[in-house]
């Protein structure tokens, strides 16, 4: 895709950025520098970004930072609760991705432990949502669906598949719940709207949390961060809360705003990048929408980094 954005998502972009600095109540000239996503996400969406962070790098001559956007909801924290521990492992659930990362340091060193197969969390909670004829996207009318219903009706698996690695597999449940509720109906039963939502929710939490807490244990490490939007989920951030507790574990969950996409994470990054004084992106730096995890700043891939044995 060549490096161009249309004048009209542009021009929306710089009236996003000036509402945002009236609100700040601060001026363009009394930024220090400009952060954006470089990656991973929808590359046209990217590409807007990047190209307006570019040109107001140019132009103000401050420094560029393109961050990754999965680091980014880790940084996010920071603003809640202050410096982040080190290490500490990131359990980021969205609609696109749920991942297990291993965080030595959010500026430099992210290290993949597990990743989504197929289906991710927030993937599964639209299609169930759409199922039960509720409204997208499908996290929020669940979970308060969920609220009023039994969380151990019904039981639906677990995703065994690759049971024992810190992966992801959601399709699964997602078809078990469409089963179910299909049999109900040619049946001519009710569906439990209630019932179903709970007990599809606490096969979801139950899932990722034991394997946050599992991977916290494979590694030695006391601290969990949850991210991403579906860490808003009330039932994944009660389950994650006693499980760490009975763990030993240190939990860290931004409040709901903090977890979904927003510009307050790519500038929590952006500002620890500042300081500690991390080389900026260069200009000629390009969104990638398949920005890898252990790039915390597009083009400065961590040496030897990958999945820790």
């Amino acid at each position: 895709m060549p490096e161009v954005a249309s004048r009209a998502h542009l021009e929306a972009m710089v009236a996003t950025v000036d509402r945002a600095l009236a609100t700040a109540g601060v001026k363009l000239a009394e930024v220090d520098g400009i952060a954006v996503t470089a990656g991973p996400g929808l590359a046209g969406a990217l590409l807007v970004g990047v190209c307006a962070a570019k040109a107001y790098a140019l132009a103000l001559d401050k420094p560029l930072y393109a961050v990754n956007h999965l680091a980014a909801h880790i940084a996010v924290d920071q603003l809640e609760h202050g410096p982040l521990p080190r290490p500490t492992v990131a359990l980021l659930v969205s609609g696109g991705h749920s991942s297990l990362l291993l965080v030595p340091d959010v500026a430099g060193e992210v290290l993949p432990l597990g990743a989504t197969i197929d289906d991710a969390a927030g993937e599964a909670y639209d299609k169930v949502a759409r199922l039960l004829g509720m409204p997208f996207p499908g996290g929020p009318p669940v979970d308060a669906a969920a609220r009023a219903g039994d969380g151990s009706a019904i039981a639906f698996p677990r995703g065994k598949y690759r049971d024992g690695t810190f992966d992801f597999s959601f399709s699964g449940l997602k078809t078990a719940v469409a089963r179910w509720v299909e049999t109900q109906r040619e049946a001519g039963l009710p569906v439990p709207v209630a019932d179903v939502a709970a007990s599809f929710q606490e096969a979801v939490a139950d899932v990722l949390t034991r394997k946050a807490v599992s991977a916290c244990h494979a590694h030695g490490v006391t601290n969990l961060i949850i991210g991403g939007g579906v860490a808003a989920n009330s039932r994944l951030r009660a389950l994650a809360g006693e499980r760490c507790e009975a763990a030993g574990i240190a939990l860290r969950v931004p409040r709901p705003g903090l977890c979904t996409d927003n510009g307050a994470m790519v500038a929590a990054l952006g500002a620890e990048l500042m300081a500690r004084d991390v080389t900026p992106s260069p200009l000629e730096v390009a969104a990638d929408s398949s920005l890898p995890v252990t790039e915390v700043v597009a083009g400065h891939r961590v040496p030897g980094s990958g999945a820790p044995g």
